[in-house]
């Protein structure tokens, strides 16, 4: 029940680490959200020239004890790398969604799994023959009731109902495009046209 607030996640914006084991199998970190600190690394945590973007000023994520991160994690062949704990009470899993090998500490995981993790642990994870691509999701509980229904959260019935009457009036403050489903063509480079009129463009 805050002002909406949106902004793009443009790739060339988010923060890469690339971390190497001990024969030198790399493991790419794409930190969309969170914190991450390589090992010796230095700095603020989140690495190259740009820091991670922040969240919606009001959402969860925003809170400093929230603990959310979102990461994705590229393993080479063979790779091993180390998932740092996170916080007590937070929770966390990882989605498996590209290679045909993966173990987690120790434990053989068959590819396109969603595995849960307990946060407080450091997790030895080691790629299989292929290279191995997962999704980090994590973050402590809102602590709210939740209510679901089509696309919309909320917190109860009477929310779900407002949120579809506001939806119905005005799509949210007004879809610019004559269809639902705009197509621009090949030929129109990436954009995000924002609220107030103006368009963005990657960096």
């Amino acid at each position: 029940m805050v002002d909406p607030h949106f902004s793009m996640l443009w790739r060339s914006q988010l923060p890469q680490r690339l971390v190497r084991d001990d024969a030198g199998r790399a493991t790419e970190v794409t930190v969309v959200a969170g914190r991450y600190q390589a090992p010796h690394s230095g700095g603020d945590g989140v690495g190259g020239a740009a820091p991670v973007p922040p969240p919606p000023p009001k959402s969860w994520a925003s809170a400093g004890d929230s603990d959310v991160a979102i990461w994705t994690i590229k393993m080479a062949p063979g790779a091993r790398f180390t998932l740092p704990a996170a916080r007590s009470g937070s929770n966390r899993s990882l989605y498996f969604f590209r290679g045909n090998g993966l173990r987690v500490s120790g434990r053989e995981i068959p590819a396109y799994r969603q595995i849960t993790l307990r946060p407080d642990f450091d997790v030895g994870l080691t790629a299989g023959a292929d290279t191995a691509e997962l999704l980090l999701l994590q973050g402590r509980p809102i602590g709210e009731p939740v209510v679901q229904h089509g696309p919309f959260v909320m917190n109860s019935q009477d929310e779900i109902r407002q949120a579809f009457a506001d939806y119905r009036r005005t799509q949210f403050g007004g879809w610019p495009w004559k269809s639902n489903d705009p197509v621009h063509g090949t030929e129109k480079a990436r954009f995000a046209k924002l609220i107030n009129g103006t368009t963005e463009r990657p960096g």
